[in-house]
């Protein structure tokens, strides 16, 4: 990493946050390679949603994971090319296009179960050295959610 400047300042946290969100992605990008998994390392939670849903619409994907409508249709045409999902009209309301893991989104999704039992071993590791960073980024995720920096800003 380079050496510390100014753009580490405390006033810079979602730089930083995003700068540790883009390490993980690049660092697991080649984790899955090794695992043989082909899913798109963003899209790891998305997929798990659909799994759960069985049968989704982007909407229903995008309020289970708390994230944009956009986002989750900006993902979806990689997922197709990679026939990891299929997409069909909804035959109640056909404005509607419901997402499906395929055959190979189902093998995908187990060969990222088998992942995530080891990386979380891994992440407990590093943990030991750096303090747990998962439960720091929950916590202040939730007290932004309870009380805003607007909120916080005034007092």
């Amino acid at each position: 990493m380079p050496a510390s400047t100014e753009l580490d300042d405390i006033s810079f946290l979602g730089r930083l946050s995003e700068a540790l969100s883009t390490r993980i992605e690049e660092q697991t990008r080649e984790l899955f390679a090794d695992a043989g998994i082909v899913i798109p390392v963003r899209s790891c939670s998305l997929l798990t949603a659909l799994r759960q849903a069985g049968e989704a619409s982007a909407a229903e994907l995008a309020r289970t994971l708390g994230q944009s409508h956009q986002l989750v249709v900006q993902k979806s045409p990689a997922l197709l090319r990679l026939g990891l999902v299929t997409q069909h009209a909804d035959p109640a309301d056909a404005r509607r296009k419901l997402f499906r893991l395929t055959e190979k989104g189902a093998v995908q999704m187990a060969l990222l179960d088998s992942y995530t039992a080891g990386i979380s071993n891994v992440y407990e590791r590093l943990f030991v050295e750096t303090g747990d960073t998962h439960a720091v980024l929950l916590k202040t995720l939730r007290a932004l959610e309870d009380r805003p920096l607007r909120e916080r800003a005034r007092n």
